[in-house]
């Protein structure tokens, strides 16, 4: 679901348009003069340690008109975003052949915060970037695969670590409105407090999207952060804090828009919706010592989150409705240090990291209630939930030869679980342990074009309520518990080359394999451990610089998805991406004007295990033209859903019931990707 003008729509037009953003990472100076971009990724030859690894610089982040803030992951290249909820709830994600569902295999963080919550109300994994103000970011750095020591739970397909700025180049002051009164205001600033640099930003923001019930989506996020030093010996501490509240519009029946009862943009039960709200301090500390560099970060983490949802309307309840409420109030904490230092092994350069991290997740309660328009009436199950971790990680990189290097690692995780059920049955502790061994071999470059051939193994862990479930809370059925960490092993090989000259260019071949996977149970709203699975794909990924301020980007990706355990229900994995196609333009410098164009193809999916429903691709295109009034003053106008094609932004294949019907209807359901959309932004520096 896409909110007329996304924070980062927002910051994209007010900088993209402006330029000063593309020298967050190197922090410059406070100057507004323009800056030349030369290049959208930072990963050129030499700079990774896989074909599918690398960073996306703040120009790129300040160029491309975005709908949502949750998109800012679609930086990642080959990675979908897209919403079938309002605009407070965590997107859905799409890589590699996953439906991620909200982020399950797919790890973010956030200045060394997790973003990823584990064991939540609403789905495993579930990652809700609304929190962040997209034009404080300084770069996103991509892994994708289980090959990196240092990364752990949900980074099977991939993992993401976004870097906040410590000071900006010039204070921010932006206001953006659009179609169905979307309005957006932005003020941020830094500036010399003794030795260091204070940074602050106020963002708030209203939506009523074009649904037919309004979302009166409401969010207000704010950011303080005091930083010292450089990026080697330096340190930072961070607040932030966020609160939302909207209705929601969550998908529909094709049957009931074909019959002409529902509108394309109507919504079934008119109450869904919810509140949120997440608030953190944080601290980061690098330092140069005499082994080497040693790196450190903590965190403290308050989170609250009710959504009420209602998928399949008068099945189970012709009376009150199937409306539900997912509830919980969290509290994490958190730390991680790493030790990195480089020897010799005999005539060898060998360099070592070493490193811990834990993270302790309390849950007071987390809960599932049936409710009608938002009030509740029964309990399904309440949790008091304690979730604690620790993993230990080691990585050796040696180059054996003058063109080639080994990247040798291994982690080893531990997991607890205590669950205090309102079921007795469901109630106690458990424990788990996991190793992943990691192997990655660089050899080249040759012509300017190096290759990689990776290997590793990682896990995901499962819902802790599931861990010690005996009994089914709706049913009060016997079940088994799922096992709490689920192995997963990946291989990839590839290439990168910048053989012809402005062109960054990489192809990449990989595997996948998990012990069990998540699927999503639409008519429960949430996912369940199944069968074992398999995934295999290629990606190709191109960035030219063709000089005159002109950049192309063209991203693609396919990829093949199947259950490895036979089943008469059949192998195909419900949601599971197949294909995906990006290709940019991006103008930099022509005078005053700026602007970029961003086409996104989101291949059909299976929708059923025997594959005889598949949804429709969608295809987007979105613009921005920007205009510098003065060197201080900056428009930019975006235009969303360009050809206003009428698509899906999700599609599930399940039962519901509407009212009146006479029994539960097996029907695709969908949420429709907005119409065409257009914001204006003003933007001044100060």
């Amino acid at each position: 679901m896409k909110p007329l003008f996304s924070r980062r729509a927002v910051a994209a037009a007010a900088l993209a348009v402006c330029g000063p953003y593309a020298a967050f990472a190197q922090q410059a100076p406070s100057t507004l003069a323009p800056v030349q971009v030369q290049g959208h990724y930072e990963n050129s030859v030499g700079s990774s340690d896989a074909a599918s690894q690398g960073s996306v610089n703040a120009a790129l982040i300040a160029s491309r008109p975005t709908e949502r803030t949750g998109e800012i992951l679609e930086f990642v290249p080959g990675l979908i975003v897209s919403q079938h909820s309002g605009d407070g709830k965590a997107n859905q994600y799409y890589l590699r052949g996953f439906n991620l569902d909200h982020g399950t295999d797919f790890a973010t963080f956030v200045d060394g915060m997790p973003v990823n919550m584990r064991s939540h109300a609403h789905g495993q994994g579930y990652t809700d970037l609304n929190f962040l103000i997209p034009e404080l970011v300084s770069r996103i750095d991509y892994k994708k695969g289980p090959y990196y020591a240092d990364e752990g739970d949900f980074a099977s397909a991939g993992a993401a670590r976004l870097v906040l700025v410590n000071k900006l180049p010039a204070g921010i002051a932006s206001v953006t409105v659009g179609g169905h009164q979307f309005i957006r205001s932005l003020v941020a600033n830094s500036m010399p407090v003794g030795s260091g640099q204070l940074l602050w930003a106020l963002d708030v923001a209203h939506n009523n999207g074009p649904w037919l019930n309004p979302e009166k989506a409401r969010k207000l996020n704010g950011v303080l952060r005091y930083s010292q030093g450089t990026s080697d010996d330096g340190f930072n501490v961070t607040a932030m804090g966020y609160s939302a509240r909207w209705s929601a519009t969550d998908q529909i029946p094709v049957r009931a828009v074909n019959a002409g009862v529902l509108d394309r943009f109507g919504a079934v039960d008119t109450s869904d919706g919810g509140s949120s709200s997440r608030y953190s301090v944080s601290a980061a500390l690098r330092k140069r010592n005499d082994w080497g560099l040693f790196e450190a970060n903590a965190f403290a983490i308050r989170s609250s989150l009710d959504l009420f949802s209602n998928f399949t309307f008068f099945l189970d309840d012709p009376v009150n409705g199937d409306q539900f409420q997912q509830k919980e109030r969290r509290t994490v904490y958190g730390a991680n240090a790493s030790q990195t230092w480089n020897m010799k092994l005999g005539p060898l350069d060998s360099a070592n990291r070493l490193g811990v991290q834990t993270r302790f997740d309390r849950l007071a309660p987390v809960g599932l209630y049936l409710t009608t328009a938002r009030v509740p009436f029964a309990t399904v199950r309440q949790d008091q939930v304690r979730e604690n971790s620790a993993g230990v990680f080691f990585e050796n990189t040696t180059q054996w030869l003058a063109k080639l290097r080994t990247v040798a690692g291994a982690r080893w995780d531990r997991y607890t679980f205590n669950i205090n059920s309102n079921i007795a049955a469901n109630s106690g502790s458990t424990s788990a342990t996991i190793a992943s061994p990691k192997l990655s071999f660089i050899v080249g470059p040759w012509a300017r074009t190096e290759y990689f051939a990776n290997w590793g193994e990682g896990f995901h862990s499962n819902d802790a309520r599931g861990t010690t479930q005996t009994i089914t809370p709706k049913d009060l059925l016997p079940t088994t518990p799922v096992t709490p960490l689920v192995k997963t092993r990946g291989s990839e090989i590839g290439m990168r080359t910048e053989i012809i000259p402005g062109l960054q260019s990489s192809l990449a071949l990989w595997r996948l394999r998990i012990a069990s996977e998540l699927v999503f149970v639409g008519d429960a709203g949430d996912t369940s451990a199944s069968r074992p699975s398999k995934r295999h794909g290629i990606e190709w990924n191109n960035h030219y610089v063709a000089g005159n301020g002109l950049l192309f980007d063209a991203d693609f990706a396919v990829s093949r998805s199947r259950y490895s355990q036979d089943d008469p229900a059949g192998n195909f994995i419900p949601g599971s991406i197949e294909k995906v196609a990006s290709l940019g333009a991006t103008v930099t410098d022509y005078g005053p004007w700026s602007g970029s164009v961003q086409l996104r193809y989101f291949g059909p999916r299976p929708l059923i295990e025997d594959n005889t429903v598949r949804s429709a691709s969608t295809v987007l295109t979105n613009l921005r033209i920007g205009y510098k009034v003065n060197a201080k003053t900056r428009v930019a106008m975006d235009v969303f859903n360009v050809f206003n094609r009428k698509a899906s932004d999700i599609d599930y294949l399940y039962d519901s019931q509407l009212r009146g019907e006479a029994a539960p209807v097996s029907d695709r359901h969908f949420h429709p990707v907005e119409p065409r959309t257009v914001r204006v932004s003003l933007t001044h520096s100060f």
